[in-house]
């Protein structure tokens, strides 16, 4: 075993969770005798702290006997680690693990990695704010604001929700980047409250205490695509999601926002309203890093629902982890023919049996992948969904203050004939002249398609069916 756990120390990197089914596996006195037999041997030494550090057990090697100059615990060049790390005098390592025991993810530093967290987040949000300057670029973050809030109900089917998008559009003005990152119960329930509101069929906000998965109902048919932890196992996990957030203070905007917003889709907390909050986590770090400053918040969401490819990218990002443990655990949950009412006041007839040995995979999993996603869907947000609703607000209002040349009126009444005119490729609709008659004018008519044609010259035919002020 000592020269398996070298080589694998030294060239693969430590795989959490293979090494918690290792030590689960192995007979300690292995590492015992190996550490004795090289006491300054820095692979035996940190194989010494990690099993320490997993399992929670101590291992029957006096500290005396221990030398050598600190290590890293983790190679900081090969994954993400703390940014500050506690010397172990007992294993003369550096504990440099970026979470806890109960949650410690995964990110290791491929080329894929590395190139997406160099992307500049402020950069191309300036570069966005020079071209179009920063009044229309505001007003464009409140158009943004609502819009991210309805597509993050679209991806769930709620998108007709209207009180519940208005109020999670609230929490996303209102809770981002504010107070501490809502990671404990308490502050994950009255995050839960905001964005439910009262009239709900839950019996009581925050940590759920009943079991939970994620799937859908085929003709009658329960189809399990995620289970996720027991939920006496949520609240120590949540911690060590905390505690990766507060230990990697220093480390890229975007790792951590994809490691607080997928580590908490995995984790799957709440009873409901775990998605949303997903979500919401991205920008709440990326905000808290000052890698995006207010009022601006990035419509992740908007792009995922509007585009396909970005939805089978986002779909595919978090089968990157459920999947194989799906696979896994296929034939170990099953439906009991009765519900029986949970602690937390949920009916559920669901049943797995499998807990313990999945919690090995749910503390240790890889986000390797769900950075590179979340790095590229920040840059494609940027660049693509800002830039096009950036583009079409500063047109919008140039076709306002050219119409308002030609015809009086309020911007409502403006916005009105300025969307037919563009949904009706420049043709006047009886609707409209009717509802305006001073439009029953070729010349004046003429006048404002022209003008409207021109303000949106480089925007596609077909205005948005909302009003962008």
């Amino acid at each position: 075993m000592p020269a398996h756990l070298t080589f694998f120390l030294k060239h693969e990197g430590a795989h959490l969770e293979l090494l918690a089914r290792l030590f689960d596996r192995v007979d300690p006195q292995l590492l015992v005798d190996w550490v004795r037999s090289e006491p300054t041997g820095q692979y035996a030494r940190r194989a010494g702290f990690l099993y320490e550090w997993i399992t929670r057990r101590e291992l029957d090697v006096e500290s005396k006997l221990i030398g050598g100059r600190y290590v890293d615990a983790l190679d900081p060049d090969g994954q993400l680690v703390a940014s500050t790390s506690v010397n172990v005098g007992r294993w003369r390592v550096r504990d440099n693990m970026p979470g806890t025991s109960d949650f410690c993810p995964t990110v290791r530093l491929t080329p894929q990695v590395r190139a997406g967290i160099e992307f500049d987040l402020a950069g191309a949000l300036s570069k966005e704010e020079a071209e179009f300057g920063a009044e229309v670029l505001r007003r464009s973050a409140v158009w943004m604001t609502l819009r991210e809030s309805r597509s993050s109900f679209l991806i769930e089917g709620e998108q007709d929700q209207v009180n519940r998008v208005r109020r999670f559009a609230a929490v996303m003005e209102t809770r981002t980047g504010g107070g501490e990152i809502p990671l404990t119960g308490e502050d994950l329930a009255k995050l839960q409250r905001d964005i439910l509101g009262e009239a709900t069929t839950l019996a009581s906000f925050g940590l759920r205490q009943s079991p939970v998965f994620v799937g859908e109902t085929v003709r009658y048919e329960n189809v399990v695509h995620y289970v996720a932890p027991d939920w006496p196992d949520v609240a120590p996990m949540l911690n060590g999601l905390r505690a990766f957030v507060d230990r990697t203070k220093s480390a890229s905007a975007t790792a951590r926002a994809a490691v607080a917003s997928f580590g908490f889709v995995y984790i799957h907390p709440l009873a409901d309203g775990n998605g949303r909050v997903h979500r919401f986590l991205i920008n709440d770090v990326l905000r808290r890093d000052g890698a995006i400053h207010a009022p601006f918040i990035l419509p992740i969401s908007a792009l995922i629902t509007e585009h396909s490819v970005e939805r089978a990218r986002y779909d595919e990002a978090l089968e990157a982890f459920s999947r194989p443990l799906m696979e896994r655990y296929a034939d170990r949950y099953r439906f009991a023919r009765e519900s029986e009412v949970q602690p937390d006041g949920i009916l559920s007839n669901f049943h797995f049996d499998a807990y313990a040995d999945a919690r090995l995979a749910w503390r240790f999993l890889d986000l390797t992948s769900h950075v590179e996603y979340t790095a590229g869907l920040l840059a494609r947000t940027i660049q693509q969904e800002m830039h096009a609703q950036a583009s079409f607000i500063r047109s919008l209002g140039q076709a306002r203050a050219a119409v308002k040349e030609i015809i009086e009126g309020p911007d409502p009444d403006v916005d009105a004939i300025i969307r037919s005119t563009r949904e009706n490729n420049g043709t006047r609709s009886g609707s409209l002249a009717k509802r305006y008659p001073a439009l029953q004018n070729d010349a004046i008519w003429e006048k404002v398609a022209a003008a409207v044609a021109e303000a949106f010259a480089s925007q596609p035919s077909k205005a948005d069916d909302e009003n962008a002020d």
